[in-house]
């Protein structure tokens, strides 16, 4: 059955910049005109105007409104790079592991053909951690696991993708968390890592790719 729940549960401040984001990007106000007070937004939202001023500590660190001390808030942008990033966080188990194919499968095959001996030595310690924790406390585990890919993205050398995965991998953390959770850890899998990695070291861009999907694919 599919799973529909998200991997990470929003917050009431999450829940107040989706709606804000919402009213930007539909034009509600112009750029460099005066939004609404905290108490206005508070009402006009329904939620407490404590939510309401992290909501906007969020957009404004974002770049989105820009707060004048005394005189109130300004939208700047109606672009928001951490909005996509977090809207991230609302994908069910299913679309993670859809965005995992299509994010981290490619990486890994410019990974194959563009790994440098640099890479082989962070790779090969990364993945020597997540041995000696396979077995034991799933959080270690999981953070350990967490750096292995991460090396493995980065060796593809295009800093986009390394940044993209770098949001994504909180997603990639809850998805290892709730499989694992309900799953027992089984040797078979972790030895797809090993293989992983041995298909990098040869520059076999078609054989990690492949085993890159079957490591997605299970718990």
């Amino acid at each position: 059955m599919t799973d529909i729940a998200p991997l990470i549960k929003r917050s009431l401040v999450d829940q107040a910049l989706e709606q804000l984001r919402r009213r930007i990007t539909e034009g509600k106000w112009a750029v460099g005109e005066r939004l609404p007070t905290e108490p206005e937004l508070s009402a006009e939202l329904g939620i407490s105007r404590n939510t309401v001023r992290e909501a906007m500590r969020v957009l404004a660190f974002s770049g989105l409104i820009e707060v004048r001390q005394g005189d109130g808030s300004y939208l700047r942008s109606m672009t928001d790079p951490l909005g996509a990033m977090r809207a991230l966080s609302h994908c069910t188990l299913e679309q993670a592991q859809e965005t995992r194919q299509i994010l981290e499968v490619e990486a890994i095959g410019l990974a194959a053909l563009r790994r440098t001996d640099e890479d082989l030595k962070n790779l090969r310690q990364a993945l020597s951690v997540s041995a000696a924790l396979y077995h034991g406390d799933l959080e270690a585990y999981i953070s350990a696991d967490l750096v292995f890919h991460k090396h493995l993205v980065d060796a593809a050398h295009n800093p986009a993708l390394s940044e993209l995965y770098h949001y994504f991998s909180a997603i990639v953390g809850a998805q290892l968390r709730q499989t694992l959770t309900l799953s027992p850890r089984r040797q078979a899998v972790f030895d797809l890592h090993i293989a992983l990695l041995d298909a990098v070291e040869h520059q076999d861009p078609e054989r990690a790719k492949s085993l890159c999907r079957q490591l997605i694919n299970e718990p």
